[in-house]
């Protein structure tokens, strides 16, 4: 097992890894829209929280050997599944692989953020 560490992405805000690599697969935590040079929230709607969070997820793959192409598995939480045509018209950019995927309502995401995304990728 090895942990992944970038600056490209936030700082874990608990007791936790950015990233696991085990195997021929690399595990992300849930991501947020901290922006990684301030720590600071994103503020605006789910398009650009949505935005920030695939910056953060494009750094962890990137610092563990994968890409978005190699990405088998999303869990995505929504603040508000109104928001869902919105963030799927994001999401369909950068996940052209069309990986497995489970998306759901929650009461409430760290930070108050609109959206968390994780991933399981191949390396």
């Amino acid at each position: 097992m090895k942990i992944i560490e970038t600056e490209k992405a936030p700082a874990a805000i608990g007791p936790y890894s950015q990233a696991i690599i085990t195997g021929s697969l690399v595990y992300t935590s849930g991501q947020i829209p901290i922006v990684p040079e301030t720590g600071l929230l994103v503020e605006g709607t789910i398009k650009e929280q949505t935005e920030q969070v695939i910056k953060n997820i494009d750094a962890l793959l990137s610092a563990a050997g994968s890409s978005f192409a190699n990405v088998v598995k999303t869990t995505c939480y929504l603040k508000n599944i109104s928001d869902f045509s919105t963030f799927n018209s994001i999401y369909a950019k950068y996940f052209t692989s069309k990986p497995a995927r489970s998306c759901v309502e929650v009461a409430k995401i760290p930070k108050d953020a609109l959206v968390e995304i994780e991933v399981i990728a191949e390396i």
